[in-house]
């Protein structure tokens, strides 16, 4: 299939002008989500995403609308909608996202009520259960003890159905109401009204649909029963929501919570939130950096572990950028902030993820749409049961008990927490290995592609030159050479001569020290060191100088250039005494990285702006064999699309400005998180360290997330349609449907879960 560039490079129409997250209360199934949905986007001009497992509402709407009238939409559909407090302070970002309410008090309520019913409930279905347990008038006790479970117990789902009902819906609370009134208000009928309530009555416990005189039967313990199986799926489920989303709240309580802000010469200990642009603050050893900002006093190390997942420290001195809620592990530092609050990496880390979990997949969507329509089906299927089994066998109580079954069995709640419980656990792992997944939609890309384009310059390499061989000449010493070279390009500032400096700096320790330098425009450079006079450049300065490089070095010079490397000639006192290489450095794991990607089953593509004899060696290098080189920073978008019309489907890894537009292009866009906010912007997915092999990392977690996804809903979707039929031919009594049912949810979030130990 031809593949061409995707809607996000040219949108067709223009975006709508506001956005807003509401948290939506009340909402009990993914059916709830998907009418909430269906009327927010009925609205003209708005766009919404209702997402069950994060109780949140993501709202695109249009000049003339007011977050109010949404919020009215919501309340007018039955459910509860805030919007975000106004932001108050510079980390408004953060902020927002901590003022949302917890669900703290519905987890604590949902327990109460489960350990209540479980203590009721346990007699009622152990007397239902044994018949040596059924004393005379055992079943008065069991109304006693099942009336509070029924009544009480189930408050929430009778009053989210009555809700519902005013507004002419039906949710999983209406099928979990129904039925266990239902089953309530038929033993209250046999107890008052038939033959029940009489002293000695006995009935033994069934799996199937017993055929007894209506009269004479109770369920009271499958009304209290289903009740506490489904608080107890609820309340496990509740829980395991908060777990899958605790990698986002670690990620944004990550940040320091107070700083020593440098004023008038002396250090005042503030709150992170009243810190502003252009404040210098001091960060001791141990201490966390209160925000993004560069080092303008002092050198230290790094810690950045708990943002990137990189687990060796990084040097910084001054003029280095330092990242937020990252650890000072050396010395004293003096920072000058750049970014606070919402741009900070740290906040927009946690937008990203927060941004990604609310969004949906496109299996998502149809699983919604699938619970939109699947209660009112149920309560059909129920009405039939019930008719047909009273037509066919005249068995009032078999009838009334399939129905039931039929009813509580059918509740879709795995279904809708089949993917955004993955997607929560999965994106949030990502951020916790310094993946950053941009929305559920990327997932569906990363099982398709099959050729991944890679940058060259910061992305398979380092991106900065280094020394890489020194030839001598005969009789020359190698340290010698370097000390002399090193010395008079450390006075430069080409990068060229800086990276001879450096290399040399590091091979030989500290360099002496240059009398009469002078730049030669374009040649090179020249100066006086220990009494020698020294030349270092192009083979025409020292040609000018009448000196000419011997066999052995000119060979030496033309086969490093012929490998793409810049080769620089050195010469001291009229004669040449060798030759230093100096090329930009492949990352240690780049050749690691590109075997990784083959065995994900994808082609690898060198794309570099830089020449052909460089490209060809450095994909030499790391295992590539396709190479595209000398491509104009505008022609990358071209280099993609031709790739996708070759019918491949392409992801692009980079990180500079100019391969913004090719990451937006690519069906795939992987932005290397060291580079630029536009590369950053552009990306689907955003690899927080430089380290090549977290693209492999970042694919291998996605494919890994949509395989869980598609797992729950083959397992939710499976559950129901096995579990629907057996429950209408009387093949399941209500209260083992009622757990099945509960538990099924349960399955769901526990196989999420699992994605937490991704490595």
């Amino acid at each position: 299939m031809t593949s061409t560039a995707p809607e996000k490079a040219v949108p067709d129409a223009a975006p709508p002008a506001r956005e807003v997250e509401l948290s939506i209360g009340g909402m009990t199934c993914a059916s709830c989500a998907a009418r909430i949905e269906k009327k927010l986007n009925r609205m003209d001009g708005v766009t919404a995403t209702v997402n069950f497992a994060t109780e949140k509402a993501k709202v695109a709407y249009p000049e003339g609308l007011e977050v109010g009238d949404l919020i009215a939409t919501v309340e007018r559909t039955g459910y509860t909608a805030e919007e975000p407090p106004p932001p108050t302070s510079a980390t408004a970002g953060e902020d927002e996202k901590q003022a949302a309410p917890a669900p703290e008090a519905e987890l604590l309520s949902l327990r109460q009520r489960l350990y209540a019913s479980l203590v009721l409930t346990v007699p009622v279905v152990a007397m239902a259960m044994v018949p040596a347990l059924q004393f005379d008038n055992w079943q008065w006790l069991s109304l006693t003890l099942a009336a509070p479970v029924v009544v009480w117990g189930a408050l929430p789902f009778h009053r989210a159905a009555f809700t519902n009902a005013r507004h002419g819906a039906a949710t999983m609370d209406t099928l979990v109401s129904i039925g266990t009134l239902a089953a309530f208000g038929w033993s209250l009928w046999a107890l008052f009204f038939g033959h029940a309530g009489m002293t000695g009555m006995r009935h033994a416990f069934e799996f199937t649909v017993s055929r007894t005189d209506g009269s004479s039967s109770i369920y009271l313990e499958a009304a209290a029963g289903v009740t506490t199986f489904i608080l107890a799926g609820r309340y496990l489920e509740g829980k395991s929501k908060r777990k899958a989303g605790a990698a986002l709240r670690a990620l944004l309580e990550l940040g320091a919570k107070d700083v020593s802000v440098l004023r008038g010469g002396s250090e005042v200990r503030i709150p992170v939130a009243q810190l502003a642009v252009g404040d210098r603050f001091v960060v001791r050893p141990g201490e966390k950096i209160a925000t993004d900002g560069t080092v303008v006093e002092g050198a230290s190390a790094v810690d950045a572990s708990m943002l990137t997942g990189e687990s060796m420290p990084v040097d910084v001195a001054v003029g280095d950028a330092v990242t937020g809620a990252t650890v000072n592990a050396g010395g004293r530092v003096v920072v000058e902030a750049t970014r606070v609050g919402a741009d900070t990496q740290l906040a927009r880390m946690a937008n990203l993820v927060e941004d990604a979990q609310n969004g949906k997949a496109e299996v998502q969507r149809l699983a919604d749409h699938i619970s939109g329509v699947f209660v009112p089906a149920v309560i059909l299927v129920a009405l039939g049961t019930l008719l047909t089994w009273l037509l066919v066998t005249r068995d009032a109580t078999a009838a009334f008990t399939a129905a039931v079954a039929v009813l509580i069995i059918a509740c879709p709640c795995a279904l809708g927490l089949a993917t955004p419980t993955a997607l929560m656990v999965g994106t949030g792992r990502g951020a916790q290995l310094g993946i950053l997944i941009k929305g559920p939609e990327v997932l569906e890309s990363t099982r398709r592609v099959d050729t991944v384009v890679l940058d060259k310059t910061g992305t398979v390499t380092t991106g900065r030159m280094q020394l890489q061989d020194v030839f001598t000449a005969p009789d020359v010493d190698e340290n010698e050479l370097l000390r002399l070279a090193g010395s008079l390009e450390h006075a430069s500032e080409h990068p060229i001569a800086q990276a001879i400096a450096a290399g040399a700096t590091e091979r030989t320790g500290s360099l002496p020290t240059v009398d009469n330098f002078e730049n030669v425009a374009g040649l090179g450079v020249q100066g006086v060191v220990g009494g020698h006079a020294v030349l270092v450049g192009r083979e025409k300065l020292l040609q000018e100088w009448v000196v000419e490089l011997p066999r052995e070095l000119a060979e030496a010079k033309a086969a490093a250039e012929a490998e793409g490397r810049t080769a620089v000639a050195v010469a001291w006192d009229g004669e040449a005494r060798g030759v230093l290489t100096v090329a930009d450095a492949i990352k240690e794991t780049s050749a690691e990285a590109v075997a990784e990607l083959r065995r994900l089953g994808l082609k690898p593509v060198l794309l570099t702006g830089d020449n052909q004899l460089v490209a060809e060696s450095v994909a030499r290098s790391v295992g590539i064999d396709e190479v595209i080189a000398e491509v104009l920073p505008e022609d990358k978008v071209d280099v993609v699309k031709r790739l996708q019309a070759e019918g491949r489907t392409v992801a692009m890894i980079g990180d500079g400005v100019n391969d913004a537009a090719a990451l937006a292009t690519a069906d795939l866009g992987l932005a290397v998180g060291t580079g630029t906010d536009a590369a950053i912007e552009a990306g689907d997915l955003t690899l927080v360290r430089g380290d090549l092999r977290v693209a492999a990392d970042a694919i291998r977690l996605s494919r890994k997330t949509l395989a869980t996804i598609k797992g729950n809903l083959f397992w939710a979707f499976g559950y129901n349609v096995a579990a629907i039929p057996l429950a209408a031919l009387g093949m399941l009594n209500p209260m083992i449907a009622g757990a099945a049912m509960a538990f099924s949810s349960v399955f769901v979030v526990t196989n999420s879960l699992r994605l937490r130990s991704f490595k």
